[in-house]
């Protein structure tokens, strides 16, 4: 029997530094005023369309671009492949282009992009097709890149010794070098039974961090002894792993003080009057038995007397 609230308090020991990505090699910037002496032109340019929005499904159906797989998730310093084919016709050049810049093109109607060792943590590879009048369509390849959990450890905050029945306490579970922490699943047990499941709020974050998470636990006599442990999962969706990585913590063996059931003073005076009842009942004597003695000690002393009076 306990009680328990559930509260975040995460703690993150890395800083990361995001610069900008540079532009893509089919961006082009606006251009400068025409000079007052020159005839106006009228100028059009091609917009790039390197998004996930709705706009992607407007693209993809114009030129029927098909990655697979749709998501590619991948364990860092692992190799990852992609494939990109195009079945319209008008859009003759068919590409990949990533967030570092590097790209890669071909006229046929498919192109595969390859790592031989995911190094990066934030990849995003696009991949594009040109059409003959100069517009293009374009697709993302949505990218996890992940590291399981070094090492999952358990504490309670700001004590040490024994806990007290129906006092509140911080149980934390410290999870270290994990990425995306955002799909991280933190879950407290007692034994085997779960108390609770506490998630990240960092859900954007892809390089690998640390972080603590907290449950705050009510303890009651009966869970004296009790076994404490948490466990981190990395769930990555149906694209990710079969086998989800999970990490456990230590056990942490906890002793729970209570007071003992404290007694009604009427109950009190019962049982002191029990108890002095039952002395009484066990000092007296059966009924009857100092006549009985008195009467055999006459009969001898008479027994002795008759006998002295025929001698």
């Amino acid at each position: 029997m306990f009680e328990l609230l559930t509260t975040n308090t995460f703690t993150a020991t890395s800083s990361p530094f995001f610069s900008p990505a540079p532009p893509f090699p089919s961006q082009i910037s606006t251009p400068s005023p025409l000079p007052i002496n020159l005839p106006a032109l009228s100028l059009s340019f091609p917009s790039p369309t390197f998004t996930g929005s709705s706009t992607e499904s407007m693209t993809r159906a114009e030129c029927n671009l098909k990655i697979s797989p749709s998501i590619l998730v991948v364990r860092f310093g692992d190799p990852a492949k992609a494939n990109c084919s195009k079945s319209s016709t008008g859009f003759p050049m068919l590409g990949w282009v990533n967030t570092q810049g590097a790209s890669d093109t071909t006229m046929e109607s498919f192109l595969v992009w390859s790592v031989d060792k995911m190094t990066e943590w934030a990849v995003n590879p696009i991949c594009f097709a040109t059409s003959d009048q100069g517009g293009d369509c374009s697709s993302n390849l949505p990218l996890i890149v992940y590291k399981p959990p070094k090492k999952v450890s358990i504490q309670f905050l700001n004590h040490t010794g024994p806990m007290f029945e129906r006092h509140q306490y911080s149980l934390q579970c410290t999870v270290q070098d994990v990425a995306p922490v955002g799909n991280v699943i933190v879950t407290f047990y007692r034994g085997q039974t779960p108390l609770g499941q506490l998630r990240s709020n960092w859900t954007t974050e892809k390089t690998p961090v640390n972080e603590s998470f907290t449950l705050i636990i009510t303890p009651f006599k009966e869970d004296n002894g009790s076994q404490y442990w948490c466990e981190a999962k990395l769930e990555l969706g149906p694209a990710g792993p079969q086998h989800p990585p999970v990490e456990t913590s230590q056990n942490l063996t906890v002793m729970v003080l209570w007071n003992p059931e404290p007694i009604h003073p009427t109950k009190l005076h019962m049982k002191e009057e029990k108890h002095l009842d039952s002395e009484l009942k066990t000092n007296q004597q059966p009924l009857g038995s100092g006549t009985t003695n008195s009467g055999c000690f006459l009969w001898f002393a008479l027994l002795a007397h008759l006998i002295d009076s025929e001698t």
